[in-house]
């Protein structure tokens, strides 16, 4: 299958799901300027993964989620090309990143800022000294979003977490009063406490300067 019909193949899946009475609500909960099909989550995320099952080619898969991405008339079609990002042959590539911050610079929204930065991790899992490099700088950006995806890069790295680049990212950030970053910052120092609960609350001491939903966050599970 090309990336041409693997796109019109989930254009047409999504309008043939299409609920008019579940659109509006869908567009008003995320604040959207683009309308949506009323096609949920879970749904585009399996028919998109069913209509590209057996697709090895990596060109054509990221051929098609840029398609999607760029050419998006509905939101649930950005929701697929973010489900194509996680099939095992685009995932934890060095080449993608180009793309991930494309999709975070004009994607610029929590839902999806948020599963590429997921994506994001897993270069940095593989790449690591490349990607911390990158992140360094995206802790520094003037775009908010950039901000927020090198904040929360390492969710899921536990363990292996870079405590250097987390402190960074947090320190680059502590005093900026926009909610996504204060709450980035609280949702990394929490994940991480599920790991060294002792660094995360001696973290949070030794910077009065965070707001108090980051430490509220951070702290939510400590008692």
């Amino acid at each position: 299958m090309t990336a041409a019909e693997l796109v019109d193949s989930i254009r047409v899946s999504l309008r043939d799901r299409a609920n008019p009475a579940l659109a509006p609500g869908q567009q008003a909960y995320m604040k959207s300027v683009m309308p949506f099909f009323g096609v949920k989550v879970p749904e585009v995320r399996t028919l998109t993964k069913q209509l590209a099952k057996g697709m090895r080619d990596t060109d054509e898969l990221r051929d098609a989620a840029e398609t999607l991405w760029r050419d998006a008339t509905h939101r649930e079609e950005r929701y697929a090309a973010l489900t194509l990002l996680a099939l095992r042959p685009l995932r934890a590539r060095l080449d993608m990143l180009d793309l991930y911050e494309e999709m975070i610079r004009t994607g610029a929204w929590w839902d999806f800022v948020d599963e590429v930065s997921a994506r994001l991790g897993e270069v940095l899992i593989a790449h690591p000294v490349e990607v911390t490099q990158l992140m360094l700088l995206w802790s520094a950006d003037d775009d908010m979003w950039i901000r927020r995806a090198s904040i929360i890069s390492q969710l899921k790295r536990r363990a292996g977490t870079d405590r250097e680049l987390l402190t960074i990212a947090i320190e680059s950030n502590s005093e900026d009063t926009e909610f996504f970053i204060r709450k980035a910052i609280g949702w990394a120092l929490r994940e991480y406490a599920k790991t060294d609960a002792d660094w995360v609350q001696a973290f949070v001491v030794a910077h009065p300067e965070l707001s108090g939903l980051s430490k509220r966050e951070a702290l939510k599970h400590l008692g």
